[in-house]
């Protein structure tokens, strides 16, 4: 196994079931989209994300996934200049927009595919000469936010903090 796919499964544990298997769905539909080029794996601090590049560098990633404890979330990279007449896009950066999957189903809308094709169409000669895909581990954070929502639905379960040093 790779230390990709390891630092994942490691990750996705921490989840809830329905967050995780949401992921996996999210992740294995942009694979499919994605058969050349690399998967960047992150596991930051607000959660686990796989961003799809025709190169190695973070800044090529045309869309990613993100998990939270609560959501997953489809991110483009160059959201602002997609034609997103349904309005799903949000942000109100210089580039990036993202998109709740909340309801889960509208991953597979059709309006969500629209967006995900004008994405991919922009790199379409690049991901042509890139390497059949694969998956690599960009980086983990070495503090992260619990990965599951309370019992209660409160929100975010945070981690225990150490008392710093004198």
């Amino acid at each position: 196994m790779s230390n990709a796919k390891a630092q994942m499964a490691t990750s996705l544990s921490k989840y809830s079931p329905d967050i995780a298997r949401q992921f996996r769905t999210a992740r294995t539909s942009l694979r499919r989209l994605f058969p050349r080029g690399y998967e960047l794996v992150y596991d930051t601090y607000n959660g686990l994300g796989c961003g799809f590049s025709p190169t190695l560098r973070s800044s090529d990633i045309v869309v990613s996934v993100l998990a939270y404890p609560g959501w997953v979330t489809l991110f483009f990279f160059e959201g602002r200049g997609l034609d997103d007449p349904e309005g799903l896009l949000q942000g109100s950066g210089a580039r990036i927009r993202s998109l709740r999957l909340q309801p889960f189903t509208l991953l597979r809308s059709k309006a969500v595919g629209a967006l995900l094709e004008q994405a991919i169409d922009d790199v379409k000669p690049q991901l042509a000469t890139a390497p059949r895909l694969s998956a690599v581990l960009k980086s983990v954070s070495p503090r992260q936010r619990a990965r599951q929502t309370s019992k209660r639905g409160a929100g975010i379960v945070e981690p225990r903090r150490r008392p710093r040093a004198a």
